[in-house]
C-alpha cells in the first residue's frame, strides 16, 4: 500500500512546469510609434500595437510589423529554456521523475519566447528627393571676352 501511495504522490506532482507555468505564454507586441499592424507566421493578427497573444511555449514564429509611411520589419521569435522552466525540470527530477520530465518537455512548459516583449522602432519611408535643376551661370560674359 505504501508503494502505491508513493507512486500516486509522485505522479500527482509530476510535470511541475506544466502545472505552474502552463503550455502557453503571453507574448506582447509593441512598436514606436504605436499602432502598427502585426502579422505572425502562425496566422495571428493584431490590428494595432500594443497587443498580447497567448502562444504555445513550443511555437517559434516570425512577427511582421507594418505601419503606413514606414518600412515593414520582421522579428524572429525563438524559444529557449528559461530559469523557471529549468527549476520546474529540477523539481521533476527530484519528485516527478521521468513522467514529469516527459510531460514538461512535450508541452513546452520549460520554454519561454525570446524576445518577449517583441518591440520594434518603425523607420519612416523617405520620399525620393527631386533631382536638382542645373543652375544657369549668372556671368553673362562669353568665353571670347575673357
Amino acid at each position: 500500500m505504501r508503494i502505491l501511495m508513493t507512486i500516486a504522490v509522485a505522479l500527482s506532482v509530476s510535470a511541475c512546469g506544466t502545472v505552474t507555468r502552463g503550455s502557453n505564454e503571453d507574448v506582447t507586441f509593441n512598436s514606436e510609434p504605436p499602432g502598427a499592424k502585426v502579422l505572425t507566421s502562425t496566422g495571428l493578427v493584431c490590428n494595432a500595437t500594443p497587443c498580447t497573444f497567448p502562444i504555445s511555449r513550443k511555437q517559434e514564429f516570425i512577427a511582421t510589423f507594418e505601419l503606413p509611411g514606414h518600412h515593414s520589419q520582421q522579428v524572429a521569435v525563438k524559444t529557449e529554456v528559461s530559469g523557471g522552466g529549468a527549476a520546474g525540470m529540477a523539481g521533476n527530477i527530484l519528485v516527478g521523475g521521468v513522467v514529469g520530465i516527459v510531460v514538461d518537455a512535450s508541452t513546452g512548459a520549460t520554454l519561454d519566447h525570446s524576445p518577449n516583449p517583441v518591440f520594434v522602432t518603425m523607420s519612416p519611408v523617405q520620399s525620393p528627393k527631386r533631382a536638382a535643376k542645373p543652375r544657369r551661370s549668372r556671368n553673362k560674359a562669353s568665353a571670347s571676352q575673357v
